[in-house]
């Protein structure tokens, strides 16, 4: 980011560079080491949990120049099994942390899913075959991808490491204690390697991603998981097959009203994955204990009979039962301890949720920590993290309670309405969050797609400094900041209404102009840590004047008729998100974005789009004119919005 209009911060700087206090890896001195007494290290958030939850959370939060701990009590990162289904949302998040290209490189795509069904007197059939998402779904990538969890992982971890910061492996959670009055309030206590050595770290903020058996969430007061489990076992085998059944590179659901159901995973490497009922009820039912490996093979062939269905490997094989639960709280009083994916909320696996869920629970937390860590938010911001991310666990249960069902009674009617039912839920664009005071309710009639509380659709525009397509949702990486976006159908005419925002938002006599200030300070003292390959993404090029705000100009003026030079200064340096909509044939609805986003505007109408830092809408508002009058109107509005959660000093 940039710090001010003369003075680039990380951006051109290698990531072995950097090695000053803006990061501090956990370490212990073992000179001080006493028994259990030694100085203590100090972090902004220390995070629990190297899952796919905690690196997210932990990657970006380096990524804007937190000091962050990170602990695992794993010796290595996931190497088969767990989670492997990446949502749509998820590949747009990746995209706009420029990390989706491995995982898109390396995954299965699924497009459809294929019902399987036999009965006492039916051999096993065909009943349907559905798009997993059809267009109802406005999506760039309308399909699931299929990737192990250890790859997700990887891509965090090695992005951490590019900027010189690792996973502390080995080292256990035991507890936390308040220290109030100090500059880091939390004393997380953990313990190290075989020797179980005792470890004390100061912090400002504690975040477990530690699993459904969390450490973290036990210490946290009044949060327990309430809901209940369902009495069938399940069987996961990830392995290659020699089978001579038509689907298994769709997505199949197979249910056999004698032995169960299985649910076939294509996956990387040419693996399947099959997810096999163990139904207590059927003839050769058997104790959890007696699930073995050799069992649960065999209860699958019976399910997939008379189709072959044999192993040429096995990789992973675990056994599972479904729990749905949510935590009643996802932070303390102070917010100061929070918890995130498997540890605020479980579920079944077998709708692709928990690791994409879990994910953006900590894309909703990373960006809010780091506004607090630099004493740029009020309360009322980290307030919005149980807010927010409490009822789309909620939401993810009730829905996972019909499928769930659906899917042990082997009704792929019920099944498929479900799907269609949720699939813009089950996607991820669409969890929605409710207004507060990130989410505010405009009082004119929403025309267009967007409103506050959802995500931006795909659109296609181009921009205008190279004249390359580019999906604007995605083209501005995220970098921690919130992007405010003008959309006019003429610049000239627009002109007076942008300067008069564009000089306000570089003055001290605007909040938005004050906290830039603030921000830039801030980004000074304590930069984003930067790794080799963001010499490729620019991140200077989105934050010319603030590191709180991108801005950027969307017009469908003819290009000739306008240039950059006729831009205030502000979207002068901003020239790489300046962007024509002049290129609706590419999109995936046919339309503009100025039609798909706002449902159009008249000649003179302006309007303003904020989105936060996450890809969600937070205000929008148009103005009849582009005048120098509804210019300070926009300002006071927009001060009036960021003033509700940031602080300016």
């Amino acid at each position: 980011m940039r710090s001010s209009s003369s003075t680039k911060s990380s951006p051109g700087l290698r990531a072995e560079s950097i090695r000053s206090d803006s990061i501090d890896i956990i370490h212990t001195d073992t000179a001080a080491v006493n028994g259990d007494e030694f100085r203590p290290s100090f972090s902004d958030v220390v995070v629990v949990g190297a899952g796919p939850s905690g690196l997210m959370l932990a990657d970006n939060l380096v990524r804007f120049g937190i000091k962050v701990g990170i602990l695992d009590n794993r010796p290595d990162r996931t190497s088969t099994g767990r989670a492997d289904g990446i949502q749509p949302k998820t590949i747009e998040t990746l995209r706009q942390m420029r990390l989706a290209d491995p995982v898109l490189r390396k995954g299965v795509r699924i497009y459809d899913i294929a019902f399987w069904r036999s009965t006492f007197k039916e051999t096993l059939h065909r009943t349907g075959r559905e798009i997993h998402y059809p267009p109802v779904v406005d999506l760039l990538d309308p399909y699931i991808l299929l990737v192990h969890q250890g790859m997700i992982e990887s891509l965090f971890v090695n992005d951490l490491k590019e900027r010189g910061v690792k996973v502390e492996r080995n080292t256990a959670f035991v507890d936390y204690e308040n220290a109030p009055g100090r500059s880091c309030p939390l004393e997380v206590t953990c313990k190290a390697n075989v020797d179980q050595a005792r470890r004390s770290l100061a912090t400002k903020y504690l975040v477990g991603c530690d699993g459904a058996h969390s450490q973290v969430r036990k210490c946290l007061p009044d949060s327990r998981p309430v809901g209940s489990s369902y009495d069938a076992i399940w069987g996961v085998l990830d392995g290659q097959l020699d089978t001579d059944f038509p689907d298994i590179w769709s997505k199949v659901i197979v249910y056999s009203e004698e032995s169960g159901s299985v649910l076939i995973i294509p996956r990387e490497r040419n693996l399947t994955r099959l997810y096999i009922e163990l139904k207590p009820d059927t003839k050769d039912g058997q104790a959890q204990e007696e699930h073995t490996k050799e069992f649960v093979m065999r209860r699958a062939q019976e399910i997939m009979g008379p189709y072959r269905l044999r192993w040429r490997t096995v990789e992973w094989f675990g056994r599972y039962q479904i729990g749905q639960r949510v935590a009643t709280r996802f932070s303390d009083e102070a917010n100061r301890v929070f918890i995130a994916g498997d540890a605020s909320h479980t579920h079944s696996p077998k709708a692709a949720q928990g690791m994409n869920t879990g994910m953006h629970d900590s894309w909703n937390l990373a960006w809010k920590l780091n506004f607090a860590v630099r004493g740029l938010a009020k309360s009322s911001l980290l307030a919005t993290y149980e807010q927010e991310r409490k009822k789309i666990a909620e939401d993810l249960i009730n829905f996972d309670y019909e499928h769930a069902n659906a899917f042990a009674v082997g009704d792929s009617e019920a099944l498929a309405q479900n799907f269609k039912t949720n699939v813009a839920f089950i996607s991820g664009v669409g969890a929605t969050y409710g207004y507060n005071v990130l989410n505010v309710p405009t009082k004119q009639l929403s025309l267009g797609n967007i409103k506050p509380g959802c995500l931006l659709p795909p659109a296609k525009v181009t921009r205008f400094i190279d004249s390359n397509p580019v999906d604007i949702q995605n083209d501005i990486p995220a970098l921690g900041q919130f992007r405010i976006y003008f959309f006019v159908h003429d610049v000239h005419e627009a002109k007076p209404f942008l300067d008069s925002i564009c000089t306000l938002h570089q003055s001290s006599s605007s909040f938005v102009g004050r906290v830039t200030s603030a921000g830039n300070a801030s980004y000074t003292l304590q930069p984003p840590l930067a790794a080799p390959h963001d010499e490729f993404v620019r991140p200077e090029r989105y934050t010319p004047t603030s590191g709180i705000f991108t801005y950027s100009l969307v017009t469908d003026m003819p290009r000739n008729d306008v240039e950059i030079a006729d831009l205030p200064p502000v979207l002068r340096d901003s020239r790489w998100t300046f962007y024509l909509d002049d290129i609706p044939k590419m999109d995936t609805r046919k339309q503009k974005c100025i039609d798909k986003w706002l449902g159009g505007l008249s000649r003179q109408e302006v309007a303003i789009v904020n989105v936060r830092p996450d890809g969600y809408v937070g205000a929008v508002r148009r103005w009849p004119q582009g005048s120098r009058e509804n210019g300070m109107s926009a300002v006071q509005w927009m001060d009036d919005y960021y003033e509700s959660f940031l602080l300016d000093a």
